[in-house]
C-alpha cells in the first residue's frame, strides 16, 4: 500500500497535524523520528537541514581570500548538510527514499522560507538525480486541528508553488553570491597592510545598516538653533483661554526647522509679547466635526513596532511570542506577513472570532464583543476584507481557539493583536475640533480646541485613550475652550516669550529602524502609502527581526535601552563603500528594488534568469571596484583627536586606516601612529582619545587573531628605542600566545565544570576560561567547540568561582564592576549562558521599582495564580494597590506550606505527583522521571526533549539542564 509523506518545518507542527489527521485517518503509530498509519508518513525538520555552497573547484578557502580568486560565482551551487541537524536530515531523507513512499507533501512554514527548507531536503534526498515524487504543498495560515484539516483538503499544486520557489532559490543564492564576494572582498582589501581584518557585508544586512550610519551622522552634524515661541493668555466673559502666536502669512519652504509658530530674534520675540500684552484682541472662530478611523489589522512588522514602543519588546522577541501564540497555542494566526487585510470570505469566521471573545473569560475585552455582534459591527468593508491586499498570508487576527497558560508575555501580544482586531471593526472615533484666531494689534494667536464626542474604536482601549487628544502639548491645543460670544473683544492678559532650541532628529530604535525598513528608508507617515511601498522594502517580515540581530551580533550595533546606536566599526564600513562607490551596498532604496523583484517572482511575472544575471553583474562591479581602487586612503568625514601625539605633542588624525600625527603647526609629522582596527576590532573615537592619553586601554573584547581566534587583550603605548618612536602593542599578562592560539594547550587545573555547548570539562587558559574542546590539545588538536568566556568582561573580573557557578548553575551572582564601552558608566548584571546565541551573556536584575499594573488581559485564572504567590514577599504586599493588598489579605489566610513545600501545578504534579514539595526535591523527581524515560538528548545529555508531560511544564518541545530550576519555579505555588 502506497503512502505520502508529509514533512514539517519543526516537530511540534508535525504532532499537530498528527492529532488533527487521527479523527479523519486513523490513529498513527509514533516512532523514533516519525509518525506513520495507514495513509501517511508524517516527519519534521527543525528549521533549515541543507544549505547551499559552491562547489569544491569554485570555492575558496578562508587562507586564500585574496582579490586573486574573486568574484566567486559559480554556475550551479552544490547542497551540504547543516551540521548541527544532519541526524535529522538523514532520517527524513530515509523516509523520502521508502519505495512505499509515493508522494510527498511540503508542510513548512507557509512562505518563502518554508518553501526553501522543503525544496532543499528533497533536492538532497534525490542526490544526483531528481527524487521525482510527485509534491504537494499545505498552506496553513492557522494551526487549528480543523485549519489543518482544511488545508489537506485544498492542497495546492507544484505549479501554483513554481514561482515562490523560484524566489525562495534566488534570495538564497543572492544572499550568498553578495554577502560571500563582498565579505571577501572588503576583507581582502582591509587586510592590505598585513593581518586579518574580517568585514561582513550583506545584500540586506549593509544597506539597513547604512540608514542607522546616515541618521547617526546627522545627529553628529546638527547644530542646534535658538527660537522663541510667544505664549499667550486672553481673558473672555467665560473665562481664560491660552494661545500661541503664528503667522499667517508663512509658508512651508526648505529649511525643515521654520515654523508658522517660530521666532528666530529674542528681539523680535520681545518686541511682540510687549506690543500685544494687556491689549485688546478680536476673536475669529471656526468648529467642525472630524473623525479618527482605528489603525490596519497587524502584520508582523506593525506589530513589531507596536510591541516594541509599548512593551520594549525586540523584533526577535516579538517573532518568537507571535510564533509561540500560533504554533503552540494556536491562539493566532501565522504571523510572519506582510499583509493587513483578511480575505473577502472571510467575514462568518471574524464573526465567529467575536463571539470567541464575547464568551471567553476576557472581562476586559468580552463587552466590546458583545457590543460589536449587538450592533452588527461585523460586515464586509474593503478596508479590511480585500483579496488584492492579501499575499500568502492575510493579517495577523485570533483565531477560534481561546488560549489558556500563557506568559505574561505572550498575554500582553495576544491582548494587543485582539484589541487591534475588534477595533478595525468599531466605528471611527468622532470629534469637534475648533480653531480660534485672537488677533490683537495686527498679530494672530491660534488656540485648538478638540473635544471627543463619541469613542467608537477607542472605547476599546479604556477611559486613558479615549480621554487622550492628539497634539494635545504645551496647553494650546486639544483642551476643552471656553466659550466666546459672537462679536466679543478679549483682553490680552499674560505674554510671555519662552525660548527653546531646535533638536537633533532621534537615532532609531528598533520599532522606527522597522519602519524604516518596511520602506526601504523613505519617511512615509501615511499608513496606507507606507503599505504601497511594502514590496520595495529591506528584506520581509520573516527576517527583518534577524537582520537586526545580525548587525547587534557583528557589533556593528549596539542596544542602548531602546536606542539602536552605530559603532565605529559600522562608520569605517560605510566610509569604505562610499569610497569605492558601491551604492548597491550603500543606499537602501535600491537593496528594495531587489527585494520588490523576489515579489515579482512570485508571482510569475519575472524570471529566475533575469534576476539572477542583475544579482550577479552586480557582485562583479562590487569586486572590481575593491579589486581597483589605488589611492592611499578612502575619502571621509575623519575625527581630530584633542589628545597631543606622544612622541613630538603635535596634532593626531584619523585617517581610514590609522590614527596618525600630522605634527605641530609649521613642522613635519614624527611619523607616529597606530590602526584603528587592530586585529580586526575598531577603536571608537574615545577609546583612542584614551589610549593617547593613559598610554593604554583594557581589557578589550573583540580582537581575532590570524588563525580567526576571538581574544581579549589590553593595548598599551611603549616607546621603542629601535626606532625611537612609541608603537602599539597588545598586552596579554600571562597569556602571551593567546593571539596565535596555535600551539598544543595542556590543562593543569581542574575543571570548573561542564562546557555547556559540548559537555566537555571548562578550564582557566591565559586571560580566558575556555572549553578543553575549544583550543588544541593533544587528544584533539583540532578544536572542535567555541565555548569561550574572558576572565575580566568590560573590566568586571570574574573568579574561578563564579564561573563555576554559572557552569553548574546558568547564571553567575549579581556582578556590580561592568564598565559600558559607549557610556563608560558602571553597571550591575548576572552573567548567564544564552543558549540561543551560544554565548555569555548579561542578564539584568529585576527592577527594584514595582511593575506597572498589569495589563487587564491576564485570563481568570491567570489572576487567581496571581494572588497565590502575593504572600511571598510581605514587603512588596504592602506597597501593592489597594486591590492587590486584598487579594494578598485572602490568599493570605491559606495554610502556609512554604516551609515544607509548596503544591506543584496540575501540570508538574503529572509528573512529581501532587504532594507539596520544595524545589531541590522537585528537581530530583523531576531528573528521576527524565533519567527512566531516558529523556534526554543523546547528541547533548544536557538537552531535555519533552514528551507529552513535560511539555505541558516547559511549555516547549525541550529545555537546557539549566532552565529546570527556573520552570519548576513557576509550577511551585
Amino acid at each position: 500500500m502506497t503512502k505520502t509523506l508529509v514533512i514539517a518545518e519543526k516537530p511540534s507542527v508535525a504532532q499537530d497535524i498528527v492529532r488533527a489527521l487521527t479523527p479523519v485517518a486513523g490513529k498513527f503509530e509514533k516512532h523514533d523520528d516519525h509518525f506513520e498509519n495507514d495513509r501517511y508518513v508524517v516527519t519534521s525538520a527543525v528549521g533549515h537541514l541543507v544549505e547551499i555552497q559552491a562547489p569544491e573547484e569554485f570555492d575558496v578557502k578562508r587562507g586564500k581570500w585574496s582579490f586573486a580568486h574573486l568574484p566567486v560565482i559559480p554556475p550551479y551551487f552544490d547542497l551540504k548538510p547543516v551540521d548541527k541537524t544532519k541526524t535529522r536530515l538523514n532520517a527524513v531523507v530515509k523516509q523520502a527514499k521508502r519505495k512505499d513512499v509515493t508522494q510527498l507533501i511540503n508542510a513548512c512554514d507557509a512562505g518563502r522560507e518554508g518553501e526553501l527548507i522543503f525544496r532543499l531536503i528533497e533536492q538532497y534526498a534525490g542526490g544526483a538525480k531528481p527524487l521525482g515524487k510527485p509534491v504537494k504543498r499545505l498552506w496553513l495560515q492557522s494551526m487549528t486541528p480543523q485549519a489543518i484539516r482544511d488545508g489537506f483538503d485544498a492542497l495546492r499544486s507544484e505549479q501554483q508553488m513554481a514561482g515562490l520557489a523560484h524566489a525562495a532559490r534566488s534570495r538564497s543564492e543572492a544572499d550568498w553570491l553578495v554577502g560571500i564576494n563582498g565579505t571577501r572582498a572588503m576583507t581582502a582589501f582591509n587586510s592590505r597592510d598585513g593581518g586579518f581584518f574580517l568585514t561582513t557585508v550583506g545584500r540586506v544586512q549593509t544597506p539597513t545598516l547604512s540608514l542607522v550610519v546616515e541618521r547617526e551622522e546627522k545627529i553628529r552634524k546638527f547644530v542646534s538653533r535658538d527660537y522663541w515661541e510667544i505664549h499667550a493668555a486672553f481673558q473672555a466673559e467665560a473665562g481664560e483661554y491660552p494661545a500661541k502666536w503664528f503667522d499667517p502669512k508663512w509658508k512651508k519652504n526648505e529649511d525643515v526647522e521654520m515654523r508658522a509658530d517660530r521666532v528666530w530674534s529674542q528681539r523680535e520675540a520681545q518686541a511682540i509679547a510687549d506690543a500685544v500684552r494687556g491689549q485688546k484682541a478680536s476673536v475669529t472662530e471656526e468648529s467642525k466635526p472630524t473623525t479618527q478611523a482605528s489603525p490596519l489589522l497587524f502584520d508582523l512588522t506593525s506589530l513589531q513596532r507596536e510591541a516594541n514602543g509599548k512593551f520594549g519588546y525586540s523584533a526577535k522577541t516579538t517573532l518568537a511570542l507571535a510564533q509561540s501564540l500560533y504554533e503552540r497555542h494556536k491562539a493566532l494566526t501565522y504571523p510572519r506577513t506582510d499583509s493587513r487585510a483578511l480575505p473577502e470570505d472571510y467575514v462568518p469566521v471574524a464573526r465567529q472570532t467575536f463571539e470567541m471573545l464575547a464568551d471567553s473569560s476576557m472581562r476586559h475585552l468580552a463587552p466590546h464583543a458583545r457590543t460589536a455582534l449587538t450592533n452588527k459591527y461585523v460586515r464586509p468593508s474593503k478596508r479590511i476584507f480585500d483579496n488584492s491586499k492579501v499575499s500568502d498570508h492575510f493579517a495577523i487576527i485570533p483565531t477560534l481557539q481561546a488560549p489558556s497558560g500563557l506568559s505574561e508575555a505572550e498575554q500582553k501580544l495576544y491582548d494587543l493583536v485582539v484589541r487591534r482586531f475588534m477595533a478595525v471593526f468599531f466605528p471611527s472615533a468622532e470629534y469637534t475640533v475648533t480653531t480660534r484666531i485672537s488677533t490683537a494689534v495686527g498679530h494672530s494667536f491660534k488656540t485648538e480646541g478638540k473635544v471627543l464626542v463619541r469613542p467608537g474604536w477607542l472605547a476599546i482601549y479604556g477611559k486613558e485613550a479615549a480621554d487622550e487628544v492628539e497634539g494635545g502639548k504645551d496647553g494650546d491645543k486639544g483642551q476643552n475652550l471656553v466659550p466666546v460670544k459672537p462679536g466679543e473683544t478679549v483682553q490680552t492678559q499674560q505674554v510671555d516669550p519662552k525660548g527653546l532650541k531646535t533638536k537633533p532628529p532621534a537615532r532609531y530604535s528598533e520599532a522606527t529602524l522597522l519602519g524604516a525598513m518596511e520602506s526601504a528608508g523613505k519617511q512615509i507617515d501615511d499608513e496606507e502609502l507606507r503599505e504601497a511601498m511594502q514590496e520595495k522594502g529591506l528584506g520581509t517580515p520573516a527576517t527583518r527581526a534577524a537582520i537586526i540581530e545580525g548587525l547587534l551580533t557583528e557589533k556593528y550595533m549596539l542596544r542602548e535601552g531602546r536606542e539602536m546606536i552605530p559603532t565605529a566599526k559600522a562608520f569605517q564600513l560605510m566610509t569604505l563603500l562610499r569610497g569605492l562607490e558601491v551604492e548597491e551596498l550603500c543606499r537602501a532604496d535600491l537593496t528594495g528594488e531587489w527585494e520588490f523583484k523576489l515579489s515579482q517572482m512570485e508571482k510569475g511575472q519575472l524570471s529566475r534568469e533575469s534576476f539572477m544575471a542583475d544579482i550577479a553583474a552586480m557582485t562583479e562591479r562590487m569586486v572590481k571596484k575593491a579589486k581597483e581602487y589605488d589611492r592611499d586612503t578612502i575619502p571621509g568625514d575623519y575625527a581630530t583627536l584633542t589628545t597631543p601625539c606622544p612622541n613630538c605633542g603635535g596634532v593626531v588624525k584619523e585617517n581610514y586606516r590609522r590614527f596618525a600625527c600630522v605634527g605641530k603647526p609649521g613642522a613635519e609629522p614624527c611619523g607616529f601612529s597606530f590602526g584603528k582596527s587592530p586585529a580586526g576590532r575598531t577603536f571608537e573615537t574615545a577609546e583612542a582619545e584614551a589610549l593617547l592619553r593613559d598610554k593604554k586601554i583594557g581589557p578589550l573584547e573583540g580582537f581575532r587573531s590570524k588563525a580567526g581566534w576571538p581574544f581579549t587583550s589590553e593595548i598599551v603605548i611603549k616607546y621603542d628605542d629601535e626606532a625611537h618612536n612609541y608603537k602599539l602593542e597588545f598586552d596579554f599578562g600571562d597569556d602571551k600566545n593567546a593571539e596565535e592560539s596555535g600551539e598544543l594547550v595542556e590543562f593543569a587545573d581542574a575543571s570548573l565544570g561542564p562546557c555547556p555547548i559540548c559537555s566537555a570539562g571548562v578550564h582557566e587558559h591565559g586571560a580566558n576560561y575556555v572549553c578543553s574542546k575549544a583550543v588544541p590539545t593533544a587528544a584533539q588538536p583540532t578544536p572542535s567547540c567555541t565555548f569561550k568566556s574572558g576572565k575580566i568582561i568590560l573590566q568586571q573580573p570574574v573568579e574561578r568561582e563564579q564561573m563555576h557557578k554559572l557552569l553548574e548553575t546558568g547564571k553567575t551572582d549579581l556582578l556590580d564592576k561592568f564598565v559600558s564601552m559607549r557610556t563608560r558608566r558602571a553597571f550591575k548584571a548576572f552573567l548567564a549562558w544564552d543558549k540561543e546565541a551560544g554565548k555569555v551573556n548579561f542578564e539584568f536584575a529585576p527592577s527594584k521599582f514595582p511593575p506597572r499594573k498589569p495589563a487587564a488581559g491576564a485570563f481568570a485564572g491567570k489572576t487567581a495564580g496571581a494572588a497565590v504567590k502575593a504572600p511571598a514577599k510581605a514587603a512588596a504586599a504592602k506597597k501593592a494597590p489597594a486591590k492587590k493588598a486584598a487579594a494578598t489579605k485572602t490568599a493570605a489566610k491559606a495554610p502556609r506550606k512554604a516551609a515544607a513545600g509548596a503544591a506543584p501545578s496540575a501540570a508538574l504534579a503529572a509528573v512529581i505527583g501532587s504532594e507539596p514539595v520544595a524545589r531541590p526535591e522537585a528537581v530530583k523527581k523531576l531528573w528521576e522521571y527524565i533519567k527512566a524515560n531516558n529523556l534526554q538528548d543523546p547528541k547533548d545529555k544536557r538537552t531535555i526533549v519533552a514528551d507529552d508531560k513535560l511539555r505541558a511544564v516547559f511549555g516547549k518541545d525541550s529545555a537546557g539542564m539549566f532552565e529546570l530550576a527556573g520552570i519548576l519555579g513557576q509550577h511551585l505555588g
